[in-house]
């Protein structure tokens, strides 16, 4: 017969099925990727409240990315930027016409990785260490020998970093650009977040963007970002720790990318 469990056994159980219960932590990921973090969030005993600091859209102006679905066939690599690239590119693209049977795709991130796969693509070149400009060109796909004399597209938003477009053409690479979807500060009530934060209520920040951390100073303005400065941070990535600690947070902590990555350091640090 099995001996119930004391007092101090059941909140151990449940503290370990629910290490986040009574947290409210703030997803502040554009809100179409913002649902599988906050669902592991809840997941874990959490409140996940959205308070999304980058809004994303279709490209303005679709001609270029028109043109360039035309002729395809003339690349040999197609490099998705973040998981929005490769949704508004695809869903572009594939609507009028096949993907390339030679053109391969890459990407850095398990979020995008997840999204080529479900579009059917079997091959992702991705780097498994690290999720930045850094960890692709350092991929052996990347080298010198391997990407000299290709042409390769990169698909983005409006803007962004340049390291990977000049590593490969340092490398004898061709690159082209497209821009496939816009960013932009979100217009929100800033009282969602700050009502909350008065309140005591908020347990920590989710920040997954240097453009977030940018844009959450526009959003809340000199007196909402002061209260804010107190909340702990935890960000995904060293420059979006440099940004989150220039714009005064007191507390930044460096996490692993990814939702992986974030659920663990959340769980380190409250569990």
């Amino acid at each position: 017969m099995t001996s119930p469990m004391t007092a101090p056994d059941a909140a151990s159980a449940l503290s370990a099925n629910a290490p986040l219960r009574g947290r409210t932590l703030v997803v502040m990921r554009p809100r179409e990727q913002a649902a599988s973090l906050s669902a592991r969030i809840r997941a874990a005993g959490g409140h996940a409240l959205q308070f999304p600091v980058i809004a994303v859209g279709p490209a303005l102006d679709p001609a270029p990315l028109e043109e360039v679905t035309a002729r395809l066939d003339a690349f040999d690599l197609a490099f998705f930027v973040s998981p929005n690239a490769a949704n508004y590119a695809l869903q572009f693209i594939l609507a009028r016409r096949p993907w390339p049977a030679g053109l391969k795709v890459a990407t850095v991130g398990k979020g995008s990785e997840r999204v080529l796969r479900a579009y059917g693509f079997a091959e992702v070149i991705a780097p498994q260490q690290g999720f930045d400009s850094e960890a692709v060109i350092a991929l052996p796909e990347f080298s010198a020998a391997a990407v000299a004399g290709r042409k390769v597209l990169i698909l983005r938003g409006d803007g962004g970093r340049e390291l990977l477009a000049e590593t490969l053409r340092e490398r004898g690479a061709s690159v082209e650009y497209v821009t496939c979807y816009r960013r932009s500060c979100p217009s929100l009530d800033p009282r969602l977040l700050l009502e909350p934060v008065a309140r005591g209520e908020i347990d920590a920040l989710l920040l997954t963007s240097s453009e977030g951390v940018r844009n959450l100073e526009r959003m809340l303005g000199t007196d909402g970002l002061a209260a804010l400065r107190p909340v702990t941070v935890f960000a995904t990535h060293p420059r979006i720790v440099a940004q989150a600690r220039a714009a005064g947070f007191h507390v930044v902590v460096e996490t692993p990318a990814g939702d992986e990555g974030l659920m663990q350091a959340l769980v380190n640090h409250f569990g």
